[in-house]
C-alpha cells in the first residue's frame, strides 16, 4: 500500500502529458501510486501512459466520456494511499512537491493542506504572480472564493475519509472543498511554490463569466442555501476570482 494515491483525470492531453509524467517520475518522494483514468481520449495520450514502465502507475479507461469529476472518482474509489492529492494530466509538479506536503502534514498534524503555486502560460513560463498559500481555509472562507486547488492540495484520507466529486457541475472541485471542510476545522498553507498550473486561454476557471451560473447552483443546489444567500457568495466569488486573475491585482 502507497503512503500517498495521486488522482488524475485524462482527456486528450497528449499536448502536455510527457512533461507531466515526468515531473511526477522526478519525485524525491517515492512512496506513491498514480492513478490515471482515461475519459476516452481520441488523441494518443493512452499510448504515452502504457508506454511508461512502472507499476505505481495504474491506468483506466472510462466506458464512455463522463467529465473529468466522473475519471476522478473512478480513481478515487481504486486509491489505497494515506494522502490523497490530484495533479491534471497537464500541470506540473516541483520534484519536492510530494516530499514537502507530507512532511508538513504530519508535522502540522494536519488533515488538509495547500501551498503556493505557480500560474504559468502552456509554456511553464510565469503568466501572473504565484497565488500564495497565506491563510487557513474553512468552510466559512471557502465560501466566498475557492483557495484550493487540485495540484497543490493534499488531504488524509485515513482521518476524514475519501472525499469524491459531485458529477454534472463545471465546480466540482469547489463543492468538493466544501464538503470536506464541512468535516473538518481547517486546511493549513504551506507557503511554497512546489507546482505549476497551466492557464489556457479556453480555461474554464479562467473564464469566470461563462461558470456564474455553475457556481450560484454550488451553493443552491449543494450547499442548499436559498436564492438570495447563493446571489451573494455568488457575488463574492464573482469579485474575488476577477482579484485572483486579474493582473491589475497580481
Amino acid at each position: 500500500m502507497a503512503e500517498v494515491s495521486i488522482i488524475t483525470p485524462c482527456y486528450n492531453s497528449s499536448r502536455f502529458l510527457e512533461e507531466t509524467i515526468r515531473s511526477v517520475l522526478n519525485q524525491t518522494f517515492t512512496d506513491w501510486e498514480w492513478l490515471i483514468t482515461d475519459d476516452q481520449s481520441s488523441d494518443n495520450s493512452v499510448e504515452i501512459i502504457r508506454k511508461i514502465n512502472d507499476p505505481r502507475i495504474i491506468l483506466s479507461i472510462t466506458e464512455k466520456n463522463g467529465g473529468a469529476g466522473h475519471a476522478r472518482n473512478l480513481s478515487l474509489a481504486k486509491a489505497n494511499g494515506r494522502y490523497i492529492t490530484f495533479l491534471d494530466a497537464d500541470d506540473f509538479w516541483e520534484p519536492n512537491f510530494l516530499e514537502e506536503m507530507v512532511a508538513f502534514m504530519k508535522n502540522q498534524n494536519a488533515e488538509l493542506a495547500y501551498s503556493n503555486y505557480a500560474r504559468c502560460d502552456e509554456h511553464l513560463k510565469p503568466k501572473i504572480g504565484d497565488f500564495i498559500a497565506n491563510k487557513e481555509v474553512t468552510f466559512h472562507n471557502l465560501l466566498k472564493t475557492c483557495r484550493l486547488s487540485l495540484l497543490s492540495s493534499m488531504y488524509d484520507s485515513q482521518r476524514v475519509g475519501k472525499e469524491f466529486f459531485p458529477e454534472g457541475n463545471k465546480r466540482e472541485d469547489h463543492v468538493m472543498w466544501l464538503n470536506l471542510l464541512k468535516k473538518i476545522p481547517v486546511g493549513k498553507p504551506l507557503p511554497k511554490t512546489m507546482a505549476k498550473y497551466r492557464m489556457h486561454p479556453s480555461s474554464i476557471s479562467h473564464k469566470k463569466s461563462h461558470i456564474m451560473k455553475e457556481q450560484y447552483l454550488v451553493y443552491r443546489d449543494y450547499m442548499k442555501f436559498s436564492t438570495l444567500k447563493s446571489m451573494y457568495y455568488t457575488a463574492n466569488w464573482a469579485i474575488n476570482g476577477f482579484m485572483k486573475y486579474s493582473k491589475i491585482f497580481n
